[in-house]
């Protein structure tokens, strides 16, 4: 630079050192250069501290060279590390790297990695922690056991499912999460399927022609509409079900949340192609142990063709759920044949059906013949007095149910007596429930002397039957007595397994 440059760069300074403001414009834009630059290189100072709150602002003086620092070069390491974070997408280094080395590298790497190259690689919790609290800030991670990856990839599956269009969303997106991580689903939870968008084709003639408001509307209501409708009524699970080696829970609802004002009935219908369906995913799965279907609107038509086409001789099925649909006889005469014998069922839920007194006798017929049922729950339905006798009946033939709810059954004294007197004898139940029932209080005196010789009952729900306050409290001590019995006979049976084997090595 010369020196006439350098006068109109720089302000002039006189002889007493004070500094003569500039006048031309050259001097001013000089000026205002060099301030832009000072003030550039101040604010990368401040951003690169606040990114790095550990490392705090070492400049001290304004330096010609604005590069100058006092901070300290960083470690070779954490250079290479920042390098590989960077070209992780295309070049990815993790399973060559020691483990301190892979937990810095996981706390730098950033979510939006791609998941084809973060899936196969990562097994690490931290990692996919991060990316499922980015996601679901409210996330019960016990559900899943324990596993942050589990989480991920099942509740991305469900989402694409939930928001699935049949006939129009592609299912690219949803094989590529069951590609990169089937081995880590073990149960989808369905909460919505979408029904189908029906596209209407009006076949309009005299396109031409002029037609005003009153002509208009009267062709289009004399017009019939041509509708296409897809292949299937809702997601078909045929594909995906071959891709999940290690599902054991399927609960699905086949209908719509938060509908609003474009509610309609076809949205909450379970129909036959997706009855058939279902049942062939079901026979497909031989993983399967829980299937729960409710509120979904199913009939007894369905649900003989599901048992008939799926369920079946299932080889692992132990629990079913169709609460709140609409089984009736029909249908218990279905569900009686799987539990002769040809299921392993442990558990089985139709609460808030439409069984009758028929149904009823044909749920008991097959407990009698269960070896392995548990719990069964027919509460919100009309079983009746006919029925509840036939239910309770079946007990004492039956020595594998321990919990049984009758709740809300239109239940009376019949059904209060033969219960009376199948307690003295029933040595399996340990939870009954006959709440919302109109049992009388000659019944709750009956069942206050059944309960004597009773020590297995552990729990019995009397509310809202009238049995009166002195035998329910009775009732109750009994209980409270059974139950106190009953730990100790476990912290009993605890102590002696453990005696037989404990190893007395360490004494050698």
């Amino acid at each position: 630079m010369t020196d006439e440059a350098s006068n109109h760069a720089l302000p002039a300074a006189t002889a007493d050192n004070t500094v003569v403001p500039p006048t031309t414009e050259t001097e001013l834009s000089a000026e205002k250069n060099v301030r832009s630059l000072t003030d550039d290189a101040i604010q990368a100072e401040v951003k690169y501290s606040m990114l790095n709150p550990e490392l705090k602002p070492v400049r001290r003086i304004i330096a010609d060279d604005l590069e100058w620092s006092l901070r300290i070069v960083p470690p070779l390491t954490d250079l290479a590390l920042n390098s590989l974070v960077k070209s992780f997408d295309t070049n990815p280094k993790y399973d060559q790297l020691l483990d301190k080395h892979r937990n810095q590298l996981l706390k730098s790497l950033p979510t939006t990695v791609p998941l084809k190259v973060t899936a196969p690689l990562i097994e690490d919790e931290t990692y996919w922690q991060k990316c499922c609290k980015e996601k679901w800030p409210i996330c019960d991670i016990k559900l899943y056991d324990n596993s942050w990856k589990r989480f991920y990839f099942e509740k991305h599956i469900e989402e694409i499912i939930e928001n699935f269009i049949p006939a129009q969303t592609d299912m690219k997106q949803l094989f590529e999460y069951v590609n990169l991580g089937a081995q880590y689903v073990k149960r989808l939870n369905i909460q919505q399927l979408l029904p189908p968008v029906e596209m209407q084709d009006k076949i309009l003639q005299n396109e031409d022609e002029f037609f005003d408001d009153d002509d208009e509307n009267e062709l289009n209501d004399g017009r019939e509409a041509e509708v296409k409708k897809p292949l299937c009524d809702h997601f078909d699970f045929t594909e995906l079900i071959k891709f999940l080696p290690n599902l054991e829970e399927f609960h699905l609802v086949y209908g719509v949340k938060g509908c609003g004002m474009n509610f309609d009935w076809n949205m909450f219908e379970f129909t036959k192609k997706d009855c058939q369906i279902l049942a062939k995913c079901v026979q497909q799965c031989k993983t399967l142990r829980f299937l729960h279907l409710h509120r979904s609107k199913v009939d007894d038509l369905r649900i003989r063709m599901l048992i008939r086409d799926g369920l079946l001789d299932h080889p692992t099925l132990v629990e079913l759920n169709f609460e709140h649909n609409q089984i009736s006889d029909r249908g218990c005469r279905a569900i009686a044949k799987l539990l002769n014998g040809h299921s392993k069922l442990r558990r089985l839920n139709l609460c808030n059906n439409l069984i009758g007194p028929q149904g009823a006798q044909a749920i008991a017929y097959g407990i009698t013949k269960s070896t392995s049922i548990e719990y069964l729950n027919l509460r919100l339905n009309r079983i009746g007095d006919e029925g509840g006798q036939a239910i309770c009946l079946a007990l004492l033939m039956n020595q594998t149910l321990r919990e049984l709810n009758l709740a809300s059954n239109n239940l009376s004294e019949p059904t209060g007596n033969k219960l009376a007197e199948i307690l003295n004898r029933n040595k399996s139940l340990t939870k009954i429930d006959m709440s919302a029932n109109r049992l009388g209080g000659d019944i709750g005196k009956s069942l206050q002397e059944g309960l004597q010789d009773n020590s297995t009952l552990l729990h019995f729900d009397l509310r809202m039957t009238e049995c009166g306050q002195e035998s329910e409290y009775i009732i109750n001590q009994k209980l409270k007595n059974n139950r106190e019995q009953d730990r100790l006979r476990r912290i009993q049976d605890k102590n002696s397994h453990d005696a037989k084997t404990r190893t007395y090595s360490h004494l050698f």
